[in-house]
């Protein structure tokens, strides 16, 4: 039978607020275990929590940019559950009534657009951090540690509308992409800024109804999280052609065996036995504030992207690649500035730079090459000083010393002959040396033209106008 995946993601992002959401103890990551508490985050008897402002000023924003409805009132409740780094034996989360409802993203699939809805996005504290002693030498212990205890959450909980592991990907990236515009988290993964969890069922195609969905928790890698959605569609659709069902279960993504496997049975709303936390009073939210935080969204992605097909004329393509970051954007946007074709600026900003950036595992704005000398090497190859193919050696130069173009050009002796005679010299040169290819050539394999330019380019070190040495080779064998 032919199947189809319905998916779903609840995407839980660590906000970057200097403090916990609910005491003001440091939320800053690698310090030294269960330094980062007090009486509130450990859950002590008799203490009172008091909200981080700043949390919801920051979900408002999340909100806003994904186009949700901002609550105007709003509270926490307790989701109840033992876990050992879970001090306090309940999380303090909100259920019925989020901060946000409802939104979307826009991704783009294949050429395709395709839109994802968002169901929710509602505040909470994250719970501690379980150490297990085959790490530390102890395989028979695992240790507690409560620094993360209290570290403000967003869960964005998205609607069943992905159908691939792909989409989820894609989902996941944008998602990332508008976080960090908003510089509300530093989405780092490794850390566990930015963790996901999958809901993911099949249904035979033309089916309306959904099937039982396994919940596959905290993944923490885009990679991890396509081969682990992959696994799970082709798990489910072999049970069921086995004639079996598909139990709803929590599940976890064995990267080592690239497999998902059981971990407990998935809860319902009932089993948390949620409760309007008595300790925190209702949250409401009115117009001003909602209008101050509108008044502070940056230029958005998306948004970003139009404008540079208008403003450049650069591709849809071009714009997305640019636009997934915001330091990348502008960092395009500056070298662009003044630029004859903003084309170019691009193709070297994709290609070359952000090579360099890889390579170095940095921003584009601490690379040795700025924006405005990749700006003057593109003017110097617009105005015919250099040629493309030295414009890469000129770059390479630019990305190990720093050094200006101009004056990399003039220490290499790279810049492009013009001069009509020298390039005939050399032409003449060619031909002469290779009398048996001028021959086939006046007999009809013209193709050999590439053959004596790459001869007079190489003879050059690349330095003469390639256009007029096409030029001369072809009048001289007429």
């Amino acid at each position: 039978m032919e199947y189809e995946a319905v998916i779903g993601l609840e995407t839980h992002v660590q906000l970057s607020t200097k403090s916990k959401i609910f005491c003001s103890c440091s939320t800053s990551f690698g310090a030294e275990p269960n330094s980062n508490t007090c009486p509130v985050c450990i859950g002590m008897p008799g203490v009172l929590p008091v909200l981080n402002r700043q949390v919801a000023h920051r979900a408002i924003k999340v909100g806003l940019a994904v186009g949700g409805k901002i609550a105007k009132w709003t509270k926490f409740d307790r989701k109840n559950y033992f876990y050992p780094d879970l001090p306090k034996g309940y999380q303090i989360s909100q259920y019925d009534l989020p901060i946000v409802d409802g939104g979307k993203l826009d991704i783009l699939v294949d050429g395709a657009h395709k839109t994802i809805g968002i169901t929710r996005i509602h505040m909470e504290e994250d719970a501690g951090k379980l150490i297990h002693g085959e790490n530390l030498g102890d395989p028979s212990s695992s240790y507690v540690d409560l620094n993360r205890a209290g570290v403000p959450l967003l869960e964005i909980v998205s609607e069943p509308d992905i159908r691939s592991s792909e989409e989820a990907r894609r989902y996941m990236d944008k998602l990332k992409t508008i976080l960090q515009y908003l510089e509300v988290s530093d989405c780092n993964m490794e850390e566990g800024s930015l963790r996901c969890d999958a809901n993911i069922s099949v249904r035979p195609v033309g089916q309306k109804e959904f099937g039982t969905r396994a919940e596959i928790k905290n993944v923490n890698s885009f990679r991890y999280l396509q081969k682990a959605i992959d696994f799970e569609i082709k798990r489910q659709c072999a049970l069921l052609d086995e004639g079996g069902t598909v139990v709803q279960e929590t599940r976890l993504y064995d990267e080592k065996n690239d497999r998902t496997i059981s971990m407990r049975g998935k809860e319902e709303a009932h089993d948390y036995r949620y409760f309007p936390d008595p300790d925190l009073p209702p949250l409401v939210i009115g117009d001003e504030w909602v209008e101050q935080v509108r008044s502070e969204l940056p230029e958005l992605p998306d948004a970003k992207a139009q404008r540079f097909m208008a403003d450049y004329g650069l591709p849809e393509y071009d714009a997305l690649v640019l636009c997934a970051t915001r330091v990348t954007a502008a960092y395009f946007e500056e070298a662009a500035k003044g630029a004859k074709s903003p084309k170019v600026v691009s193709n070297w900003v994709m290609g070359e730079v952000l090579r360099v950036v890889k390579e170095k595992g940095a921003a584009p704005d601490t690379i040795p090459v700025t924006p405005a000398m990749l700006a003057k090497m593109v003017g110097m190859i617009e105005s015919g000083a250099i040629s493309g193919k030295i414009a890469k050696t000129v770059f390479e130069e630019m990305a190990t010393s720093g050094k200006d173009p101009e004056k990399v050009v003039e220490e290499k002796g790279l810049a492009q002959i013009t001069d009509t005679s020298s390039i005939e010299a050399e032409v003449d040169k060619i031909l002469a040396a290779n009398p048996t290819q001028v021959a086939d050539y006046k007999a009809g394999k013209v193709k050999l033209i590439g053959f004596f330019v790459g001869q007079v380019m190489r003879a050059t070190r690349g330095t003469a106008s390639p256009d007029m040495v096409n030029s001369i080779l072809k009048e001289k064998l007429k």
